[in-house]
Formats: structure tokens, C-alpha cells, sequence
């Protein structure tokens, strides 16, 4: 996809037809920021007008990899003030995420639930084509333990977002994002895989 401002329509909808949805966010930021530029709908502030609409179920929202400065010394507190889970990139440091998923599976239970996956959740070494990297990301394994962690979800929608492929000339990025896109489409309810 795009940037990260597709997801505000794509939700306003599945909201309308499913009410409130969990959501499994992987970012390297929240996307809770209010304005920017004099604007209120940009890249960064996607899920607060999500929350002002009621289009998110606030107590089954996980959102995973978080980093980088910030203005506010505590970047986090709107986020939790919503109910939301903030899972920093330095707890996923070195290690397996199918412990987190398993928690995640159990928040989201049986109700619809949407993936929203940006790009720069993963470290730059692996996707450095993004427009806001940040450095001590995911791993691309991390990455692929979160999707299928999300197998058996009731997902009713996933984007992958944030990828521009000019800033990276290897091509590395945009091959890692269809990867994982291909890795969404497999944990749709009613997919059968091997």
C-alpha cells in the first residue's frame, strides 16, 4: 500500500460493517500523533482519528516494534490512556515473538480483527526502503512469526504499507514486503495451507 493513511478509510469501513475491530499493529511508530503541518489526516495519525471514531475495539489493540525519539518524554501515553498493548522494539530484542503471539491470539479471541503492517517495523538493515526508518527494528523471522501468529484470528483485513522502493536500490524491500503480504493472504480465515 501507500502510506500509512490508507488504513483510516479501509477501517472506517470494516467498521461499519463489523462495528469496533482489534487491530495487530507493527511499527516502528504509534501513529497517534494528533497534527502535523496545520493537518489532522497524515501517515501519523491514522489510528488517534481511528480511536475519535470508534472504529477500534481500544482493549484488543497490540501494537508491536514501537521505537525511536520522540518530542514527549513519554511517547507512549495516549496509547495506553486507549487500553492499547505498546510492545517496544527492545522487548523483541533476541528473541522468539510465538510467546507474544500467543498472548495477542488470546487478546483478540473471536472477534474481527485487521492487521496493519508498516514496513519500517522491520530494522532498516533489512528494509531500508521506507521513509521514516529507525534503527533497532524487527527482523525479517520476527516479522514472519507475527503473521502466523495471527493464524485462527477472525482477520477481516491487512495492509502492508509504507514502502518506497526509490530508496532502495537492491529491490531487498519491496521483495520482503510482497513476501509478507503473501504471508497475510495464507492466515485468512478459510486459507489452507500446507
Amino acid at each position: 500500500g501507500g502510506d500509512h493513511t490508507i488504513t483510516y478509510p479501509i477501517l472506517q469501513a470494516l467498521a461499519a460493517k463489523h462495528g469496533p475491530v482489534g487491530l495487530v499493529h507493527v511499527d516502528a511508530h504509534t501513529d497517534t500523533g494528533d497534527t502535523a503541518l496545520g493537518e489532522k489526516i497524515y501517515h501519523g495519525s491514522s489510528f488517534r482519528r481511528c480511536v475519535e471514531e470508534g472504529l477500534l475495539d481500544r482493549g484488543r489493540v497490540v501494537q508491536i516494534g514501537i521505537r525511536g525519539s520522540s518530542y514527549d518524554p513519554d511517547p507512549y501515553k495516549y496509547c495506553r490512556e486507549q487500553g492499547f498493548r505498546v510492545v517496544p522494539a527492545e522487548e523483541c530484542w533476541m528473541k522468539s515473538l510465538e510467546p507474544l503471539m500467543r498472548e495477542v491470539r488470546a487478546q483478540m479471541g473471536d472477534k474481527p480483527a485487521y492487521i496493519s503492517f508498516d514496513i519500517d517495523g522491520l530494522d532498516p538493515a533489512y528494509a531500508p526502503g521506507t521513509g521514516t526508518p529507525e534503527t533497532a527494528g524487527l527482523t525479517p523471522a520476527q516479522a514472519l512469526e507475527i503473521i502466523r501468529g495471527c493464524k485462527g484470528l477472525n482477520i477481516v483485513g491487512c495492509d502492508l504499507v509504507e514502502v518506497a522502493p526509490m530508496y532502495d536500490v537492491s529491490g531487498n524491500t519491496a521483495l520482503l514486503g510482497a513476501n509478507l503480504l503473501f504471508e497475510m493472504l495464507c492466515v485468512l480465515p478459510g486459507v489452507k495451507t500446507l
